[in-house]
């Protein structure tokens, strides 16, 4: 089945605005950067999606991790939603059979996880439509979205996304799912957020491993590298300890 990857990246001066208590307009914007290269490499990694669209109006999008996608410009900058359903259109009229739609904050996204929930879900293969909807750690946001045909409903991001995806589905009669994916569960919007990727990043190196949503950590191993390296120069260390963010949540 033909997929295609949606992935909406907001401009880098404007990103990571909840975080500007603690981190210096430069580190959140070069923090989203490395972000969003971590995800565009798990991205091409994933063997189920045929292309990769990014919507934005960023025009310094890091080109080596770009690859072979796409990029449609986000002019009118409306928001997530809006973006998400531009690039659901595109990836339409270029024969997209389902679109799996991703955020740019999730860095330490997994290929082989993405290659699994694609092949166990959303196939068509019974005609009928279907929407899964992968949420956050918290259970209230969607980290992914998958939509098949590509038009099942329309993208509702935001607060409470997670909740508002289930009742369109019902809405529209549209078969549904909730699937957990491990790598999609950290999305980085606080400083909270940003205190459990250290957590799960210092994990991977043996380090010590607090909380990430409510457990011990899960080792992102050599995932996030590009997050991780930006993490590491902006502490001064070798080791992602937790300065960045404890001086972002302490602010």
């Amino acid at each position: 089945m033909r997929t295609a990857a949606i992935l909406p990246v907001k401009r880098f001066e404007r990103a990571k605005a909840r975080l500007a208590p603690g981190l210096p307009d430069r580190l959140r914007g070069e923090l989203a950067r490395a972000m969003v290269s971590d995800v565009l490499l798990a991205l091409a990694g994933c063997e189920a999606i045929e292309r990769t669209i990014v919507v934005s109006g960023e025009r310094s999008l890091p080109r080596a991790q770009l690859g072979g996608a796409a990029v449609l410009e986000d002019k009118d900058e409306l928001g997530q939603s809006a973006a998400v359903a531009a690039g659901i259109e595109h990836a339409l009229a270029q024969g997209a059979q389902r679109v799996l739609c991703i955020p740019g904050d999730c860095p330490a996204l997994d290929a082989a996880e993405l290659d699994a929930l694609l092949t166990r879900t959303g196939d068509g293969e019974s005609g009928e439509a279907e929407v899964v909807i992968v949420p956050d750690r918290h259970g209230t946001g969607t980290n992914g979205l998958l939509l098949c045909p590509p038009r099942a409903i329309a993208p509702s991001f935001g607060p409470g996304s997670c909740q508002r995806h289930i009742e369109l589905a019902h809405r529209a009669g549209v078969r549904h799912r909730l699937v957990r994916v491990p790598s999609l569960q950290l999305d980085i919007d606080t400083a909270s957020d940003l205190e459990a990727l250290v957590a799960a990043l210092e994990a991977s190196l043996g380090g010590p491993a607090a909380g990430l949503g409510g457990g011990r950590a899960r080792a992102i191993g050599g995932r996030a590298e590009h997050t991780r390296v930006l993490l590491s120069r902006a502490t001064g260390s070798g080791v992602p300890a937790r300065t960045a963010a404890s001086q972002a949540a302490a602010r």
